[in-house]
């Protein structure tokens, strides 16, 4: 092995196993061999995500997701697409509150070409980045935010009760897309500072799944990152601490032009990593995870005064996560009526807690999730980064699944209880404005005019 490598004791779950090392620039690297099918996932997040940012330069982290694609020293343009989908790989990028993480899936024999181009752009983008990569990225990214957030039904809710969750100045208040006037601001040495910043081997782990060969991989490791320096000039994100409920419950009405009424809430929730968190998930799973739920069940099949109805998780480990819920009102129904309808259904359930039977089905479904997502190259990288990441042992992806299926339905009663109440949420009620009402009354019309028109020949 080369210098600088150490390696840990190999544990796994389900037969899955997987191994680390580390450079001397502080690169950390974890390898699990599938010799299923032949294929390999590559696998790189970077310890940075949008609470690492500021105020005035929100979006900095998503934008250079963007521009991490636009070229390094020796491939140019959109190099990196061609050489990987002409290998016949697949890959992408994604940035969050607390990483950014790329991955390439490639044919067993490619590995190499995913490491090279990693390495050669983690290295040596500054040598590329230019004017016109960032204004270019800017632009796209802004173009991003306008499709996906400003100008769709609902768009915004995400960004709306994530800044009402997390109070002004707290480093998740804002979402990893930015505001449009950020993204303005944002100057070449803006990124440049950022690069230099966060994307360094020292702050960064590295995994490969799938049919390697794990002495020729770490070789092919040392060689291509190995000697790129590290940088100690990382700033800690700001600390994500807040009260475990928020302690009154925050609220908007928001009329916009959107095809129904609907209540959505987001209530603070334990940090991801914890016993608590994994129960939180169980909890919504119950109320608000698939057509079995209690949620589902009560306004869709039952009460048919919505046409959806889901809870879920978005797991944090830096501040409290986030439960999040989500239900389309169905015809001229009032959101006061699901309101209340909720309330009553997170107050029983806070009384009584989940049956055997529901327990044993929310079990089952995320056990289902997980196991799903391991089988897959590409989920475990993921999964195995993840942990390294965020809580400092890769290990931990490999049981995730033992330690929801310990969890008592005690336990998921108990967190229900604290934290799905009332005073703990921000809540968001969308009303439509006239023209989208006249425009999902006009469509149904059509809708039901034409049904009956096929209905008779």
């Amino acid at each position: 092995m080369p210098m600088g490598h150490t390696a840990t004791q190999q544990a796994g779950s389900g037969g899955l196993k997987a191994t680390e090392h580390r450079l001397a620039n502080g690169l950390r690297v974890v390898l699990s061999e599938d010799h299923l099918t032949p294929v390999a996932a590559v696998c790189l997040w970077y310890d940075v995500g949008s609470r690492h940012e500021v105020k005035g330069r929100t979006g900095l982290a998503h934008l250079f997701e963007h521009l991490m694609f636009q070229g390094s020293a020796q491939v140019t343009g959109n190099g990196h697409f061609e050489l990987v989908q002409g290998a016949g790989g697949s890959l992408n990028g994604t940035t969050s509150f607390e990483r950014t993480n790329y991955f390439e899936t490639m044919p067993a024999h490619q590995v190499e070409l995913a490491l090279w181009l990693e390495a050669d752009r983690m290295g040596s983008l500054l040598t590329a980045l230019d004017e016109e990569s960032l204004e270019n990225q800017r632009d796209v990214v802004k173009n991003e935010r306008r499709q996906r957030y400003d100008n769709v039904p609902y768009g915004t809710a995400f960004e709306k009760l994530v800044s009402m969750a997390y109070p002004e100045g707290h480093p998740y208040h804002h979402t990893p897309i930015g505001s449009m006037a950020d993204l303005d601001a944002a100057s070449l040495e803006d990124a440049r500072e950022f690069f230099r910043t966060y994307y360094a081997p020292n702050n960064a782990v590295l995994s490969i799944v799938g049919d390697i060969d794990p002495e020729q991989t770490l070789a092919w490791i040392e060689k291509y990152f190995g000697s790129i320096p590290s940088h100690d000039g990382k700033r800690p994100p700001r600390d994500g601490t807040l009260p475990e409920v928020i302690g009154g419950q925050l609220r908007e009405v928001v009329e916009e032009e959107v095809p129904a009424r609907a209540l959505m809430a987001a209530y603070r929730l334990p940090h991801d990593g914890t016993r608590d968190a994994d129960a939180a998930d169980l909890a919504l799973t119950v109320l608000g995870g698939g057509e079995s739920s209690r949620l589902h069940n009560r306004l869709v099949r039952r009460d048919r005064t919505a046409v959806a109805a889901g809870f879920g998780l978005l797991r944090l480990s830096g501040a409290p996560s986030l439960g999040w819920l989500d239900v389309k009102t169905s015809g001229g129904v009032e959101v006061p009526a699901i309101e209340t309808a909720v309330d009553e259904e997170l107050a029983r359930f806070a009384q009584e807690g989940p049956t055997p039977q529901e327990m044993e089905r929310a079990q089952a479904q995320i056990e289902r999730e997980w196991l799903d997502r391991l089988a897959t190259v590409g989920g475990r990288a993921d999964e195995l980064c993840r942990y390294a990441v965020l809580f400092g042992d890769p290990q931990l992806a490999l049981t995730a699944v033992e330690r929801v299926l310990d969890i008592t339905a005690e336990e998921v009663r108990a967190v229900a209880a604290a934290r799905l109440r009332p005073d703990n949420r921000a809540v968001l009620v969308y009303e439509p404005v006239q023209g989208a009402e006249d425009a999902a009354d006009t469509a149904e019309a059509a809708e039901t005019d034409a049904a009956e028109g096929e209905a008779a020949q």
